[in-house]
């Protein structure tokens, strides 16, 4: 667990902003208040504000619809499917809500899949492998986007500010006697003035926010590569409508299948995860990142129907079995390309501005890495003081 004593010194408790209500921003704000808890006085404990621009917090996207006719719903997580925790420290970060049962551990049926092909062979499935509890996958029950609001209920001394949108940050809005910064919304209206503002946006939006700042790191943003992804969502509206890949009674049964596949990478059943079995048949498939990339800027329609070809290729239904709904997302920053040679870039810091970028990108891409550079951001603001 971090072990960081914020504002040991008589100062004034400083304001810090955070830009982007994702995983990196909800972690570092609740490292940053677990930090001055330790000092047990009230009068240094920092004033945070996080700056989100859309309705919600903390990007484990879940998309649902609902049956008018049953009740029931079909449930999608289009963004992260699920988490590991690799290190002590996240390990018993996440021990509280595992205890709880709000995170567990996903002992999927993995299995390789060979699409059809033109010439009339059926797809091949060959069992791969399972998760287990030892090197576990983890999901957030019932949704994907549960803990992500569980972290948003539990701060006590940040104030989440939704549908905001932060303007790119200017080198003259820094008052050089005591490094404060304000910020402005896109239409101009003053934000407030911060002692420390921190960027949580993807990189290719970071770049933007503080191109014209003066940033001492802005160079460094752009070092790690990042991939767009597709998401094709896919709904039946009962069991025995299901295409027989899909159908354990004909077929061998398995929760996540990774392509060989020139177009998609993984498929998920939804419906299989725990704490789903009232969920209407739902799959989630993921567009290979290369592929997603090359058709980043292409019409989004045009982009779903050829998903939904590569996906009737590799579970071959038919107008019998064919998915009542159907859906697409584009990730434009999903997948931080991984170089082995590399050593992880780590959180950018402007001590003279008191500005951070951070973000997933700065470490692995996955959300283990929010929480390890929301480590790094605590460490940051904690050795200035």
């Amino acid at each position: 667990m971090t072990d960081h004593t914020l504002l040991s010194t008589n100062k004034s408790s400083p304001k810090i902003a955070i830009i982007g209500g994702g995983l990196t921003g909800l972690l570092t704000a609740t490292l940053l208040e677990r930090a001055s808890n330790q000092t047990h006085d009230l009068s240094n404990t920092p004033q945070i504000t996080i700056f989100e621009k859309s309705r919600s917090v903390g990007r484990l996207a879940t998309r649902y619809r609902t049956d008018s006719d049953t009740g029931k719903n079909w449930q999608w997580a289009f963004g992260a499917q699920f988490f590991t925790a690799k290190t002590d420290s996240f390990q018993q970060f996440i021990a509280p809500w595992l205890d709880t049962g709000l995170l567990q551990p996903w002992c999927a049926n993995v299995v390789e899949l060979t699409p059809a092909n033109d010439n009339g062979q059926s797809p091949d499935i060959q069992s791969k492998e399972q998760w287990h509890t030892v090197h576990a996958r983890y999901i957030s029950t019932p949704k994907m986007t549960s803990w992500g609001r569980e972290l948003a209920a539990g701060l006590k001394h940040t104030n989440i500010v939704f549908k905001t949108r932060v303007a790119p940050l200017d080198e003259h809005t820094t008052h050089s006697d005591d490094k404060k910064t304000e910020l402005f919304d896109e239409t101009g209206e003053s934000l407030g003035w911060f002692d420390w503002v921190v960027c949580t946006a993807p990189n290719g939006q970071a770049v933007e926010l503080m191109a014209d700042s003066g940033f001492s790191q802005q160079v460094n943003i752009t070092q790690p590569q990042m991939q767009a992804c597709y998401t094709l969502m896919l709904g039946w509206d009962n069991a025995q409508e299901l295409p027989e890949t899909l159908n354990s009674q004909t077929a061998l049964q398995w929760d996540v299948a990774y392509l060989n596949s020139e177009v998609l990478d993984r498929i998920f059943i939804e419906h299989h995860k725990p704490a789903r079995d009232e969920l209407l048949p739902s799959i989630t498939i993921h567009a290979r990142n290369d592929w997603s990339q090359v058709h980043v800027d292409d019409d989004l329609e045009t982009v779903k129907a050829a998903l939904l070809m590569a996906a009737q290729q590799a579970l071959t239904w038919d107008k019998d079995s064919a998915p009542s709904q159907t859906d697409c997302h584009r990730w434009r920053y999903a997948a931080t390309i991984i170089d082995t040679d590399t050593k992880e870039l780590g959180i950018l810091v402007d001590e003279t501005r008191q500005w951070i970028v951070s973000g997933d990108w700065c470490a692995r891409g996955n959300i283990e890495s929010c929480y390890q550079v929301a480590q790094q951001t605590v460490e940051a603001i904690c050795k200035k003081r």
